[in-house]
């Protein structure tokens, strides 16, 4: 077994962590939970994985707790977890082979976090950086903390052989606007310490977003996509779509039309592709709507599940239906397999 320790950190985590720890166990790391203030089974629960367990005062900074779980490890390559993050595949051999490779870049791990819509399970996929030395690296940012390099030099990534399914979003709706405000107060304090900063406006917008306040999010949207970013990272990928859909929510279509300007650096994933059918869609613009849902559904690079397959698929279905051309809409209803919606519109055309 190579060194590696996997940190984390938790605070009444008793619905979560056994699983966690549970898929963990197998693969004999050494686990360290750093507490900070857990008032539930938690502890009782980790305790059956882990002898190494410890303390840490909350200060409203995630990244302050997840270096000093870091610290607390027997061995300097930390793989970084949350409690409702449960192992999916790791394949052992090939993850030491990249800490062989890679011994001062960053490993980014895929999350695919489950969420329901319409009534339905569904699933949105992202590569996060959670595998580094601590030599090399530490965790900064008060809330959704990012892994950077320690001599603030640019740091190199690459995909490590790690899936994790993220159960994060099966919370109640008072728990996740609980959360989003807290984040929001933290985002705040963040961006009046440090200043402007285009991935602290990303998540802002999303925290805004996730509580219904469209307007706030667009103006954190348009804060972040103001400044000089890098069209090749996933958050900014996520941001200009976000910003779309906050749009279309603000029945800002015409508007929205405008990231069509944007089309040749971002259409290399569904996602943007599938949001400017959308958008064409809401501008009445059929045709170009199709055309874009047609070429989603081709796409093997996406985020969120349906996007290049059955929501484009019953998209496209949909607006046959609108135009008349019924035989057209019931084959793209059909492409959706078991996807309630267009069972349901099958239904009614049959």
């Amino acid at each position: 077994m190579f060194p590696l320790s996997v940190c984390m950190i938790a605070k009444n985590e008793e619905t979560h962590i056994e699983e966690c720890l549970k898929r963990l166990a197998p693969y004999g790391f050494e686990i360290v939970l750093t507490d900070t203030g857990s008032t539930d089974r938690t502890l009782t629960i980790a305790q059956k994985y882990t002898n190494r367990i410890f303390h840490f005062d909350w200060c409203n900074d995630f990244s302050a707790a997840r270096n000093f779980c870091m610290e607390k490890a027997s061995h300097n390559w930390i793989l970084s977890l949350d409690c409702d993050e449960y192992i999916e595949t790791l394949d052992l051999s090939a993850l030491g082979r990249c800490i062989e490779q890679h011994p001062e870049c960053a490993g980014r791990i895929l999350i695919r976090s489950r969420f329901l819509r319409n009534g339905q399970t569904a699933f949105e996929q992202t590569r996060v950086s959670r595998l580094a030395n601590r030599k090399y690296f530490h965790f900064t940012g008060a809330v959704h903390e990012q892994l950077e390099r320690r001599d603030n030099s640019t740091k190199s990534v690459y995909d490590v052989p790690v899936t994790i399914l993220h159960v994060g979003y099966d919370e109640t709706e008072a728990d996740m606007r609980e959360k989003s405000r807290r984040n929001i107060a933290l985002l705040t304090t963040q961006l009046d310490k440090e200043g402007p900063d285009p991935y602290l406006y990303f998540q802002l917008g999303q925290s805004f977003r996730r509580l219904g306040e469209s307007e706030k999010a667009r103006e954190s949207f348009e804060a972040g996509l103001s400044m000089e970013v890098d069209p090749s990272l996933d958050y900014v990928k996520t941001m200009v779509e976000s910003y779309g859909y906050t749009l279309l929510d603000l029945k800002r279509n015409e508007e929205a039309l405008g990231l069509s300007d944007l089309y040749d650096v971002f259409s290399g994933r569904a996602d943007f592709v599938f949001l400017m059918g959308l958008i064409c869609m809401n501008n009445g613009l059929f045709d170009d709507a199709v055309a874009q849902f047609k070429k989603a559904a081709t796409m093997e690079e996406f985020s969120v599940d349906g996007v290049n397959s059955y929501m484009a698929n019953y998209n496209t279905g949909v607006i046959y239906e609108c135009t008349g051309h019924l035989d057209d809409a019931r084959k793209y209803y059909k492409k959706c397999g078991g996807y309630a919606p267009a069972v349901e519109r099958l239904k009614e055309l049959t």
